[in-house]
């Protein structure tokens, strides 16, 4: 079918004003509050090398000791080497549509190979109807079900899928189907809400853009050696599975083809698994679908009543809730702070108590002891109202916490550089570990969105 032949959902004078306002935005220069963040991001992918070479050190010690090599690889592959791709991308990866996700290290990820007209309430109730599952956002307690799930070998059919990145934002909502209730082979698809006047290239209006592909098992990242699902090289093949379960179930779902949307070609995904397409890109036409149309097939959850319900008329699933929550970094960084400055002024009022004097009158050195502790009682109330503040979306409570934290992490490393700390496994090794550890998560990039987007001062839950 020809592309001009597709139906238009509005006209195209509509989509102009909007489209050149997304344009324009595009073009807008980079504001001095992300310029800081990139500068401490910078700042955490260093803390994170400079962990890990602590850990190498130490883990080449003794025999025991090369227990450390573990930690160390969770390191690199967790912190260090993504953050490190993360930052080449952001140079020559371009940051315009071309048919390709992105991982949230920046590289390039699965294939936008489905396109979706139709509402959110549509788009939700075909995929349901059709045996899919809505998967599960990633927490630390999906996390730990995935994790146990894989190892043995039971059903999570709900289980969360890896992000992916598309408009500068990760997935609207997932969908996937097990194999024979094996977690590490399943059918999965992200859709992203395209923006309001956002066009494909050759004008055509779509709702929804859709990356699906087939997980064959669990191994390695080539590029991060994470550990990742792999995909099967044949995305058409999983794409074309999509469509036809969705038109078993739902007849009113009409199919659209948008031939060679781009070129055939082979290429790799973010885990570094080879892949070929062939440029296609299929619509489906959710208009004529009822919402409140037939039961859904035997053995299918109704998931449109779930705590991850979508929210209806908003056109993506429900942010509210997330946005009003500290991310999981937010939170471990705020309490890694206050750890380590709670382990740094009791350090310090334990040495002033056990303290035998030097000032010459017992009445100066209880003076001069009860000063230190007065002081690392300030100290710590300062550092409370940071963290305080970090928790409320504060921008500069955070800029001044990512502050602290860097220096703290300067001069340990000068400490060890210059001999003034010992190597080993002390309490100045456990301070210096958590002091990067809390820099890294503060700098992240799911903190600094979080905090960007405050809007109205929303409370923790």
């Amino acid at each position: 079918m020809n592309p001009d032949d597709l139906p238009a959902r509005r006209p195209a004078a509509e989509h102009s004003l909007t489209h050149r306002r997304w344009a324009l935005r595009m073009q807008q220069p980079m504001p001095t509050s992300t310029r800081v963040d990139r500068v401490f991001f910078l700042l955490g992918t260093a803390s994170a090398v400079f962990l890990a070479v602590l850990g190498s050190l130490l883990g080449i010690r003794t025999w025991w000791s090369s227990l450390l090599l573990l930690p160390v690889y969770a390191v690199l592959a967790y912190l260090a080497l993504p953050r490190l791709h993360r930052m080449l991308t952001d140079f020559y990866v371009p940051d315009y549509f071309f048919g390709r996700t992105r991982t949230t290290d920046g590289l390039l990820g699965d294939p936008v190979n489905l396109a979706v007209d139709g509402e959110v309430e549509q788009l939700d109730a075909v995929m349901l109807r059709a045996g899919w599952h809505r998967a599960d956002d990633i927490t630390p307690a999906s996390t730990w079900g995935i994790v146990v799930s894989t190892l043995t070998r039971r059903s999570y059919p709900t289980a969360p899928v890896s992000p992916l990145t598309l408009f500068g934002r990760r997935q609207d909502v997932a969908y996937q189907q097990e194999v024979a209730g094996n977690p590490k082979q399943r059918h999965h698809v992200r859709f992203w809400h395209t923006p309001p006047g956002w066009l494909l290239p050759g004008g055509t209006h779509v709702d929804w853009l859709g990356a699906g592909t087939y997980d064959t098992n669990v191994g390695l990242s080539l590029f991060t050696f994470q550990i990742t699902h792999r995909i099967d090289e044949n995305t058409d093949i999983e794409r074309d599975h999509i469509i036809d379960s969705v038109l078993r179930h739902n007849d009113a779902v009409v199919v659209h083809d948008l031939p060679h949307f781009t070129t055939g070609y082979h290429s790799r995904n973010g885990g570094g698994d080879q892949f070929v397409t062939d440029g296609n890109l299929p619509i489906l036409d959710l208009n004529a679908v009822a919402v409140a149309g037939p039961a859904l097939p035997s053995g299918t959850e109704d998931e449109t009543t779930s705590d991850g319900a979508l929210e209806p008329g908003r056109g993506t699933p429900s942010r509210t809730v997330s946005l009003r929550r500290a991310p999981v970094s937010i939170v471990l960084a705020a309490l890694l702070a206050l750890v380590v400055t709670a382990m740094s002024v009791a350090s310090m009022i334990i040495e002033a108590i056990q303290d035998p004097g030097t000032l010459g009158t017992p009445d100066e050195d209880a003076w001069a002891r009860g000063f230190v502790i007065a002081v690392g009682v300030v100290i710590l109330l300062v550092q409370i109202l940071l963290v305080r503040g970090v928790l409320r979306r504060g921008p500069r409570s955070r800029f001044a916490l990512m502050v602290l934290l860097g220096l703290g992490v300067l001069f340990a490393a000068i400490d060890y550089i210059t001999g003034a700390a010992r190597l080993g496994f002390n309490g100045t090794l456990l301070g210096a570990t958590l002091q990067c550890l809390a820099l890294i998560a503060l700098t992240s990039t799911s903190s600094a969105a979080w905090v960007r987007e405050r809007g109205e001062d929303m409370p923790i839950g």
